[in-house]
């Protein structure tokens, strides 16, 4: 088998690791961590690239992302049959499976996530400017409060920070989940920082590269996995499967 893996860059290390031991040959196409920040920005560039694989190259392609704010929610297949994960979102990929996600946002659902390929890739060394930035979050305005005033005024530059300040009441902990994979940067050690900063209690969650070597390594039982045959279309259905196929027309 020939397998293209279209990944969002924050996986490059898992990713490229796996398909280094793959059974098979596995082509590796990162797209940009900060398309996440827009849904249909995302859609458009994942379906973008799906539609330019060719069919006579591959013989499937896995996309390593979570549903992602519901990113991947009306992307079709067209020649190639597709393979997701069953994930909401980054965490469930990092933590390895969906009970263990499950078990951690049920037991602390006020958790800020880190990781060393997430924020590694962010392009600020963990933090923008002050606010700290976690797995899966989005920071819309990156600017100082001295840019916010040069910009939009002093009572809105004020306005501004109260607002996008306001969500560290929402959560009590910090974690960091540590990948067995390299490190870039001390990502842990800014972990905890910011915990004892804001007053969090501060985790160190083991990371686990299980469902990203299956997806990669082509294991795609149901339980984990949605394979999305050609002429079908991604959805997601709001209960235990997070995805499924549905029958599409054709291009």
């Amino acid at each position: 088998m020939r397998l293209k893996a279209i990944t969002c860059e924050v996986f490059a290390r898992a990713v490229y690791l796996n398909a280094a031991f793959a059974p098979h040959v596995v082509d590796v196409e990162l797209v940009d961590k900060g398309l996440h920040d827009v849904a249909a920005t995302l859609r458009e560039t994942l379906q973008a690239r799906i539609d330019a694989t060719p069919a006579s190259a591959f013989d499937a392609i896995a996309l390593v992302y979570g549903l992602c704010n519901r990113s991947l929610d009306g992307l079709r297949a067209r020649e190639i049959p597709l393979v997701v994960p069953r994930a909401h979102d980054c965490i469930t990929l990092y933590l390895g499976s969906r009970a263990r996600y499950q078990a951690e946002f049920t037991g602390t659902p006020g958790t800020f996530y880190y990781s060393d390929e997430y924020l590694e890739r962010g392009g600020t060394g963990g933090r923008v400017k002050g606010r700290i930035v976690a797995l899966g979050s989005t920071t819309p305005i990156n600017d100082t409060y001295e840019e916010l005033v040069a910009k939009y005024g002093e009572d809105n530059a004020q306005y501004l920070l109260e607002v996008l300040g306001s969500w560290q009441r929402h959560y009590q902990r910090a974690a960091y989940i540590d990948m067995p994979l390299g490190k870039s940067d001390d990502f842990e050690g800014r972990a905890r920082r910011d915990a004892e900063e804001r007053g969090w209690r501060f985790d160190l969650l083991r990371g686990d590269l299980n469902l990203i070597r299956r997806l990669v390594h082509g294991e795609w039982d149901d339980a984990d996995f949605q394979v999305v045959q050609p002429g079908q279309c991604l959805v997601a259905t709001y209960d235990e499967r997070i995805v499924a196929a549905e029958p599409g027309p054709r291009p």
